[in-house]
């Protein structure tokens, strides 16, 4: 019999059971099919690879060698069949029209990067995938399934596959508040968030550290937040237009009717904006345009935001609140 991988991961999934029952369980297998399999791959490897006793069954000397080679082998197959598919997929892009896929977390950045990227090459067709998750994101960037992604991280927090992605910090935002025309705090120039003890909240959800920021942020004002709604921007603006609960959002949050932002006094919270490529799939000029156009995208988003022109004009700069 050769030996194959899915041999291999039969090998690893009986090791981390520690039982044939139950590997069978997880493999989809009757436990006679795995048993049968099992000696079928100890025939061919030169003797037992696991003892059997009352408790399960663990690895001889032999199986311990075998996984050893098992833990190298099986991720360089998948490391080779990721780069694979991103190798392809990047050849299958090239051709008379130029193909460049963008992911980004939800909001006017994606869009405005789209436009900006559109502009400067006529002969570029542009694709978008948004998601709500960094980490989503980032292992189809890994994958080969897009060119770059637009997202980001709260404060000084790591983004995520730093070992095989390149991530390059654009911008710094605050984190102000959303409140409805008519709140009493709406023409504040700042808001304190302890005056917002006995208010609802709501946000995009999303999988990296910022709801625990918040809860952090508000631990340090003396209250926890009553409740947080995390839902989609639409529902997150009618929440905010209703008096429902406040908002949270980057500085750069386009004009809403019925919505006031404003900062929040001391900056308790801020956005890193990120652009992240993989760098055996993208030439150096090309990342470097992709940067220059993203900055120039949260420029123009900036410039549009009365709330955050009017403070930067007070002489804050949020990259200084970085640790």
């Amino acid at each position: 019999m050769e030996l194959e991988l899915r041999h291999l991961r039969t090998l690893r999934a009986i090791a981390e059971a520690g039982s044939l029952t139950r590997a069978a369980t997880a493999l989809g297998l009757a436990q006679p099919a795995l048993s049968a399999q099992l000696r079928r791959i100890e025939r061919a490897l030169g003797g037992e690879l696991f003892e059997r006793g009352r408790h399960g069954v663990r690895p001889t000397a032999l199986g311990e060698l075998v996984l050893e080679r098992t833990r190298i082998v099986l991720p360089a197959v998948t490391e080779l069949q990721q780069e694979a598919v991103r190798f392809a997929r990047t050849r299958a892009g090239r051709g008379t029209e130029r193909l460049l896929r963008l992911g980004g977390t939800h909001g006017p950045l994606l869009g405005a990067l789209v436009d900006l990227m559109a502009a400067a090459g006529p002969d570029t067709r542009v694709t978008t995938h948004a998601s709500w998750s960094e980490r989503e994101l980032a292992a189809l960037l890994s994958e080969g399934r897009l060119d770059f992604a637009v997202t980001g991280t709260c404060g000084s927090a790591a983004p995520p596959d730093t070992e095989h992605l390149v991530w390059q910090e654009f911008a710094v935002d605050p984190v102000f508040v959303m409140l409805p025309d008519a709140h009493p705090l709406a023409h504040a120039p700042e808001v304190e968030l302890a005056k917002l003890a006995d208010e609802e909240w709501t946000c995009v959800p999303g999988d990296g550290c910022f709801g625990d920021c918040f809860t952090a942020a508000c631990a340090r004002a003396g209250f926890a937040p009553r409740r947080m709604y995390e839902t989609d921007i639409a529902s997150c603006v009618h929440l905010v237009q209703v008096g429902r609960a406040m908002g949270l959002c980057r500085a750069t949050f386009p004009a809403t009717p019925g919505i006031t932002t404003r900062p929040l006094a001391g900056t308790p919270l801020l956005w890193r904006h990120l652009l992240g490529w993989h760098p055996a799939t993208q030439r150096a000029d090309t990342a470097a345009t992709v940067l220059a156009q993203a900055r120039t995208a949260h420029a123009d988003a900036a410039a549009r935001s009365d709330s955050y022109a009017d403070w930067l004009a007070r002489g804050e700069n949020p990259a200084e609140a970085l640790p």
